[in-house]
Order: C-alpha cells, then structure tokens, then sequence
C-alpha cells in the first residue's frame, strides 16, 4: 500500500455540467451585464473548486449535438444564451480555459458523443437534416449510429475543431458506447469496433496537430465482470461495447475516468481492475457525491471519504460527480477534501508514454524586495515551492505552494524565513529541476577543502569506523567512503555539491560539512 498522505501528482478532477445549467450558468447571458454576471459565477466555482486542491475541469463543450463555443458544425447551446442558437456574446470556452490556466487548472473539453438530444430539438433536428441517415431515434431521444463510419469521422471533426482552436489540455469523451436500450444485432467483437473506430478517428485527429492533449473518456464504471465479483450485468465492455482497458493498453487513451458511482464490494475490486490494467496511464474513477444529496441515496460522507482514500492508496486520482454537489458541500464532502484531504496543490502525472525529456531548469531566479520572478520561456509552465529548509525540496508534496503558473513573477512576503524554488513543466507535464532562490551562507561558513582527488575532513574529527558518508546537499544519503589520515577519496564523485555526514552505531547521523567537485 502507499502512503494516504500529500501527493505531489494526482489527478483531482470534477465534472462542470452546462446542460440545462446544471452546475453553471445559472443565468442567462443576454446583455453586457448579464454576460459578466454568467463569468463571474464561473469564476466563483473556479476559485472554490482551487481552494479544494481540484486540478482538472471537465467542462461539458458539446452538449447535445449543440456546444458552448462558435461551431461550424452545431448550433449554440440554450443554456448560456436561453435561446438555443443563440450566442451569449461571448466565447464560453475561450473563457473558460483563460480563467482555469490563470489558477493553474487543466481544462479538458467534455464532448458528448452518441447521444444528440430529443428528436425534435434544435440540436438533433440540423443533424438529422444535414445527415439524414447518421441519427437514430430511441423513445423520444436521437442518437448518432455507432455503426456508421460517417459517425467516427463526424465526431473527430468536432474534436478537432477544438483541439485546433483552442488551448485545449484535454478532449474527454463522454458515453462513447452503445445506447443500453439499443438493439445490438451484431457479434460483440464487431459490435466493439464500432465504438474502438470512432476513438481511434479522435486519436488521430487530436494527436496529429497537438500530441501532449489528454484523450480520456468516462467508461461504465465496472470494465467487466471480475473473477470473484459479478458487475450484476452492466459493465462497459460486454453490455455497452466499451473496450476502454484495451484503449489505454494500445494507447488511444491517455486517461479513464470511470464512473464508479457505487460502494462496497461493487467500488473496490472493480477500482483496483481499473488501475491493474492502466497500462500506466491516469486512472481517476468518478465519484458518486450526488448520493451523498438526501434527495438521491442519502449516503453517509464516509462512503465517499473512504473510497478516496483508498483510491490514493493504489495511485489513483479521483473525480467528483458532479461540480454542483462538490461546492455545495453537501454532507460536508467539500470540507473533507478542502481542509482534510487536498490540503495541498497537486500535479497532474506526467505523459511519459508521449515524451519524457524534462525543460532546463528556468533562468534568472531573482528575489528582491518580496518579488520572485524568472525568465519566462516559450510553452513552458512553472511550479513554485516554498520551505523553511534549504535548499527546498521538491519532491516534498508539502513544500507545493502554486502550480502551473503561466506568469514569471510572483510577489511573496518578505522576512519570514522561507526559501523558495522554482521548477519549468511542459505540455506533457515533465518538470524540470529546480532552481533555488538562495545560494545559503553555509556554502562559506562550512565548506571543506578538495585537494586533489581527496577531501579533507576537520581537525578533530574522529569518525566511527573510519567511515563517512556522501549525501546530496538534500540530505540524500548517496555512498560511504572510507577515512585515512583524515582524508577521504572522492575522485570517483561526479562534479556537484555535496555534504559529509557521519553515522554512529546507532544509525544517528550528523552533518559535517558541504564539499565542491568542480566541473571537469
């Protein structure tokens, strides 16, 4: 089991519904003024949703074969405007990538893909008149055919429109899968293409101009039946042709946010499945919190705590379904995450499996007068850290102080011990090393002479067993050397700063001094 404790990289995610205004806007934008209260409520969400360490918005784009941006494709959503066509003013999701990257948040665009709204909304109705043959109706509701290769290639279209106009982290698929009312009269494996070929249309389509992009989607929470334990017939890969263990496994996925929105034996068997067969990609399983709402199940907040620390345990992220529930701290699910669980910023992991080269560490770390600031590079984003030792450790999830700043400057307080150290992070969210704000006097005060290939201890100094030890200037113990004539033999050292410590026969270590290897 890992550790429950701060995690430096964790996907802390929350799906923010539009349709029908659900969890924004709850008003309509049909002036200037009206138009700036509908940001200023999204802003509200966003500055509550930071303070509880969330860093991945979810936002619903397309909603129902409508969308919240200027589409060339499909019409304006209703629920910005109040009319459906009809455009608030504003891009919407322009907006809200601005105002998430300025709080250091990933904006991942939600697209609903097969299902286009009832049959005789605006939505539904353009598409079924510029493709007659493309949408089939269920009860009142219109749906786009899986089996149609027109429906992968329209649904890519719109991803791409996206991905290429805007500064999208992330295109997130949603009920990309059979209807569970659809009549399926092929064999699974065919039936399982059809939804694998609409992904692989989107893959190509996103990747092929901006590769760092998170393809992710939100299976059926169970991925199938487990050996010990039956997903009582709904599961994502034989109910609703969803074969997204296989996605993350050849790489159309980035990331699977499940939605696991149950408890019990129904939750954690098939949660560790998910992340067992992650392929080493994000999982971050949705979370049910509108059952926590008496109106719905009437959970108690341990349900939902204990899922989540669990899934920490295993090296999970989690989701919150949905936004509404989360900032209304329903249950005190709000309160738990903000001053319990995330109490700390957290990185989203790294996109190793696209690239793994880390940036140079940033340049030109100045603090003067209470300002920090840096030379900003282009495509780069910054992460600031801040501790009471030095040099500041930044593999200390606690010493995390602001993510993914896009800024190169930062006022911080002055006078009150604190060091800080500033890191570059790409696209892909490699990070670089950090550079450090002070250069300590102990670099003069406790220096030991290097002559030669030889370091020269102080005098007096007796160290057990003729034994000392090399440790980074971190304090990370790196090799033992022996000691002769008050001398020990660094010349296999690579150049860098290091610290002599010695060790007593009780494992108690004590800092000599700090030593310099130049470089060659």
């Amino acid at each position: 089991m890992l550790a429950v404790g701060a995690q430096k990289r964790e996907v802390r995610a929350v799906w923010l519904t539009t349709i029908g205004g659900l969890d924004w806007p709850h008003s309509y934008s049909q002036s200037e003024l009206s138009a700036e209260k509908q940001r200023q409520e999204f802003c509200s969400i966003l500055n509550k949703l930071q303070k509880a360490g969330v860093n991945t918005i979810l936002l619903q784009t397309r909603v129902r074969a409508t969308t919240i941006y200027p589409s060339v494709y499909e019409p304006w959503d209703g629920c910005l405007s109040g009319f459906p066509g009809k455009s608030p003013g504003y891009d919407a999701l322009q907006f809200a990538i601005d105002e998430c990257h300025k709080r250091g948040m990933e904006l991942h665009a939600w697209v609903v893909t097969i299902p286009v709204g009832k049959w005789n909304k605006l939505g539904c109705q353009r598409l079924r008149k510029k493709y007659p043959n493309l949408v089939c109706k269920i009860g009142d509701e219109g749906y786009m055919n899986p089996e149609k290769e027109q429906t992968a290639d329209y649904i890519s279209q719109m991803c791409y429109e996206i991905a290429s106009n805007y500064d999208v982290d992330g295109i997130h698929l949603d009920y990309i899968r059979y209807p569970e009312t659809w009549k399926i009269r092929i064999n699974a494996d065919a039936a399982r293409r059809n939804i694998t070929r609409i992904v692989e249309a989107v893959n190509r389509s996103v990747k092929g101009i901006k590769p760092w992009v998170k393809i992710s989607c939100s299976p059926v929470g169970k991925a199938s039946d487990l050996t010990r334990y039956w997903a009582h017939g709904w599961n994502a890969r034989d109910v609703v042709m969803q074969d997204a263990q296989q996605w993350v496994k050849n790489g159309l996925m980035d990331a699977l946010f499940p939605m696991m929105y149950f408890k019990g034996n129904n939750f954690y068997p098939f949660a560790v499945d998910w992340q067992e067969q992650s392929n080493d990609r994000i999982i971050a399983p949705g979370l049910g919190i509108y059952f926590l709402s008496p109106s719905e199940k009437n959970w108690s907040l341990s349900e939902i705590s204990r899922e989540m620390y669990v899934l920490r345990q295993y090296g999970m992220g989690h989701a919150y379904f949905r936004s509404k529930f989360f900032t209304d701290d329903v249950k005190g699910i709000y309160d738990f995450a903000s001053r319990d669980f995330d109490t700390n910023p957290a990185l989203v992991p790294p996109m190793t499996w696209e690239k793994k080269t880390a940036p140079d560490v940033p340049k030109g770390l100045k603090l003067a007068s209470g300002n920090l600031s840096w030379q900003k590079e282009k495509n780069l984003v910054y992460n600031i850290y801040s501790s009471r030792k030095w040099p500041v450790d930044i593999k200390d999830a606690e010493n995390l102080m602001i993510a993914r700043q896009e800024v190169n400057h930062l006022v911080v307080p002055e006078g009150n011990g604190r060091y800080y150290a500033v890191t570059a992070m790409d696209r892909y969210g490699n990070e670089s090393e950090a550079a450090q704000s002070h250069q300590k006097e102990i670099v003069t005060k406790k220096m030991l002479r290097v002559c030669g290939k030889y370091v020269e201890l102080p005098a007096g100094f007796f160290p057990t067993d003729n034994v000392i030890v090399v440790a980074s200037v971190e304090g990370n113990m790196l090799r033992a050397l022996y000691v002769k004539d008050a001398k020990a033999d660094v010349s296999a050292i690579p150049s860098g700063m290091y610290q002599i410590r010695s060790v007593n026969r009780k494992g108690v270590s004590h800092r000599i001094g700090f030593f310099c290897i130049p470089m060659h």
